[in-house]
């Protein structure tokens, strides 16, 4: 059997994980980085694995953080990343932290002193450059990928409409658990699903039984959403506290212009104190069975996945801190104590409707030699890129010896986070790693106790899976 040619575009995380993965696997590739010839609009060093927008990698604690129960898997994993960063770390409580200088200088020189890692300063302009051909490619250029080489990209995967299968602004929603909604509060149903209501009034009494009619069957059973209904008062407390909410600046890369189909909510509010009621709030086709009367706003919650455990804020992509949003969110009426998995953005970015565009080991359909890894592929934040990347490289280094590496299981934070890029959603967005991409535990748990039994539970498979896949 011949040795394959490896080819990785991108000295990021996701890149250099891949690329030391073959290597491990005593297999030779190159590694291209764009960088001193080219720099993107947020990159100004010329090391490998420059951290744009933080030095944190965020949750150490494996109990109850599904990316300190990922940083976990990837260290009994032999992640680069992870082995860097403990030598570089700075205090940051229960985060992992890095001085960022020191961690690019050491993974630019390991990579440079790697003899089977060939580092070539230069510029892939697209997929159809002559230095590609006949090999394995793996593209892990990375959010703010160069122009051309998203063109090329967009062009392969979508020939007749170009851009439509790249995305290049994330709007993302808070993610709550189901069972900590209020569902004394809350109801299940969709729009129109029931006989017109009353018009709303502030001094409507409330009734002691939900009105028969107020939901259609079909819906209820379904749970097609959760409906959070609101109050005149309701809606203005919410409504000031949005506006007065701390913001997320946006980097100096980043220009704030949004497609009207991702403004952030808080921008929205900005036009005027009705504007989320005409919008995402809207409460027209509702029935609050509290009252018997449409309520004066109201906000969805749209299933995230197929268990329904787990529930997105819809039309809730902000840019307030995660401090701020869990205050603001708070105040809508069901969610004063919503456990949140994942905290909402709204940010550039660049990746691919992965469930359509990627087979099963992250290869174009279009071209299945050629790979994504890293945030392109849809998975958010530096450790899950780095993941994506160490996974990849480990499933290529396993199928040049002539075997396929089973992906992990699902109740594994590295398996959770790679199912995610293989499950189809009416609206596939890119996601980190939580607990709400695991499934649920076989038996009921007190909620304090669900995330260590989860994480309990990764270890024993994670462990049973390396023993079989003889890692």
């Amino acid at each position: 059997m011949s040795t394959p040619a490896f080819v990785i575009i991108g000295g990021g995380l996701a890149g250099c994980e891949c690329a030391f993965a073959l290597a491990r696997a005593h297999l030779p590739c190159t590694l291209y980085e764009q960088k001193p010839e080219a720099f993107s609009p947020a990159h100004t060093s010329p090391l490998l694995g420059e951290l744009v927008c933080s030095n944190s990698f965020r949750s150490n604690d494996a109990q109850g953080s599904g990316v300190g129960l990922l940083k976990e898997e990837m260290r009994d994993l032999s992640s680069v990343t992870m082995d860097i960063a403990k030598t570089c770390s700075v205090p940051a409580g229960k985060a992992l932290a890095v001085d960022r200088e020191l961690f690019s200088r050491e993974l630019t020189r390991r990579v440079e002193e790697e003899p089977l890692i060939t580092l070539v300063r230069r510029q892939i302009p697209d997929l159809d450059a002559p230095e590609l051909e006949g090999k394995t490619v793996i593209v892990a250029a990375g959010p703010l990928i160069s122009e051309n080489l998203a063109a090329s990209l967009s062009a392969v995967i979508s020939p007749e409409d170009g851009p439509g299968r790249l995305y290049f602004y994330d709007a993302i929603a808070p993610i709550v658990r189901a069972d900590s909604v209020d569902m004394s509060i809350a109801f299940r149903g969709s729009r129109y699903g029931n006989d017109a209501p009353p018009p709303y009034s502030d001094d409507a009494p409330f009734l002691e039984k939900p009105m028969e009619t107020m939901v259609d069957p079909q819906a209820e059973e379904n749970g097609d959403y959760l409906n959070c209904p609101m109050t005149r008062s309701e809606y203005t407390a919410f409504y000031e506290a949005l506006r007065e909410a701390e913001r997320v600046p946006a980097h100096d890369f980043e220009k704030e212009i949004h497609f009207e189909g991702c403004m952030p909510i808080e921008a929205l509010a900005d036009r005027g104190d009705r504007t989320l009621t005409f919008g995402p709030l809207k409460p027209v086709g509702f029935t609050d069975p509290r009252t018997g009367r449409r309520p004066y706003a109201l906000l969805q919650l749209r299933a995230e996945n197929a268990e329904r455990t787990s529930f997105n804020l819809v039309g809730c992509q902000t840019k307030m801190t995660y401090g701020a949003q869990d205050r603001v969110f708070r105040l809508v009426p069901g969610l004063a104590h919503a456990e949140f998995l994942r905290f909402g953005s709204v940010h550039r970015n660049t990746y691919v409707n992965a469930p359509e565009c990627l087979n099963d080991d992250l290869s174009l359909k279009a071209r299945p030699h050629v790979h994504l890894a890293g945030q392109i592929t849809g998975v958010e934040g530096y450790v899950e890129s780095a993941a994506c990347g160490l996974w990849l490289g480990m499933l290529l280094a396993a199928r040049a010896t002539g075997r396929e590496l089973a992906l992990p299981p699902q109740t594994t934070a590295l398996g959770a986070l790679m199912n995610h890029l293989r499950t189809p959603s009416r609206q596939f967005t890119p996601s980190n790693i939580h607990f709400g991409l695991m499934p649920e535990l076989a038996e009921r748990t007190k909620k304090k106790a669900r995330k260590a039994e989860m994480a309990d539970r990764a270890r024993i498979d994670f462990a049973a899976w390396r023993e079989r896949e003889g890692i």
